[in-house]
């Protein structure tokens, strides 16, 4: 079994868990567009890891459930107002709900699932023999990623410029949005509820950190080149959206002086001021100075350094099934198509 292969195992018990604290009620609208996001289901590979990381390391099944509803949820009503923040266009292969319904509406949407996501974690704090260690992480991760968006939006809308950014803002902040958010801190999740000591959640940090790199490269590059029906969001939104990446900021490190001024003057402009001429501009350079190409070769060595520090850890893994699904996500986490 590999890792997609177990997360569609588990999805409905998921899913079902997210609508029973999630129940369409009255003001009946309101929670239909609501609950939107969760009803067109993701990837579901955050509580996937919390799922398969706490198996592997001897939780039950059904100890697990709550907290993987509660980090799906976080990810629908996060990207509701994700969605708001870029002006996005489309989600999960539809209209986005800033589109359909509003800013304010979906603004008000997002609120609600991240109430109800609280609900579940103080539930769970109350019921089970690890929840107040599992709360104490979630909020963790939680203040973590809205560090990490800060970081992001603030370049989008207030710095827009390349003059004084490198790599190293890149990096900070993809380690609390997605390293964290999206890899080591779900396995993190999965490890407590299964009673693991600090020492194994250092380890789970250990593979997952260089795990979240390649996610987030991966995903850097399906924005350039993915179908947009199968990635279900806009191609080159990030270009669109004016976010850093390691492909535009390769392709700025490369770049002419010229070439930088055209760069830091398109990104000064707010997405709908964006011509299509100013993104085959972006584009050609990007194509001059091979970037996507580079950028391949940094995310190809993250997935190696996370599954050396799978074999590096080995003998401090359970010698299970779900440790080779384990391997098949660090895989799936880099070489996807959505």
């Amino acid at each position: 079994m590999n890792f997609k292969e177990y997360i569609e195992q588990h999805r409905q018990k998921v899913y079902s868990k997210i609508c029973e604290y999630f129940q369409v009620k009255d003001p009946v609208e309101h929670y239909k567009i609501s609950r939107e996001y969760s009803d067109r289901q993701g990837s579901y590979r955050r509580p996937g890891l919390i799922l398969l990381t706490g198996q592997m390391l001897g939780a039950k099944l059904d100890d697990l459930i709550i907290p993987s509803a509660a980090m799906q949820l976080s990810e629908d009503w996060i990207l509701v107002h994700d969605d708001i923040e870029d002006h996005s266009s489309l989600r999960r292969g539809k209209e986005s709900l800033n589109k359909l319904y509003g800013m304010e509406v979906a603004l008000n949407a997002g609120d609600a699932g991240h109430i109800i996501m609280w609900k579940m974690l103080k539930d769970y704090l109350i019921a089970y023999k690890y929840g107040s260690e599992l709360y104490d992480k979630f909020y963790d991760i939680m203040e973590k990623t809205v560090e990490g968006q800060f970081l992001d939006i603030n370049f989008i809308y207030n710095k827009k410029t390349f003059k004084n950014v490198d790599e190293e803002l890149y990096f900070k902040i993809i380690s609390s949005k997605t390293c964290y958010y999206t890899v080591y801190g779900p396995m993190q999740l999965g490890a407590i509820i299964a009673g693991a000591d600090n020492e194994m959640l250092k380890i789970l940090e250990d593979i997952g950190k260089p795990a979240g790199a390649s996610f987030q490269i991966a995903d850097d590059l399906l924005d350039m080149t993915a179908d947009e029906k199968i990635f279900g969001k806009q191609k080159y939104g990030d270009l669109y959206e004016g976010k850093i990446t390691l492909i535009i900021l390769n392709a700025y490190k490369s770049a002419s002086p010229e070439e930088k001024d055209k760069i830091n003057e398109i990104y000064a402009k707010s997405r709908d001021q964006k011509t299509q001429e100013d993104i085959n501009f972006l584009l050609q350079v990007i194509d001059k100075y091979n970037s996507i190409d580079f950028v391949k070769n940094i995310g190809e060595k993250y997935t190696a350094d996370a599954k050396k520090n799978i074999e590096k850890y080995t003998d401090k893994l359970p010698d299970n099934e779900y440790k080779q699904i384990l391997l098949s996500a660090i895989n799936e986490l880099y070489s996807r198509n959505k």
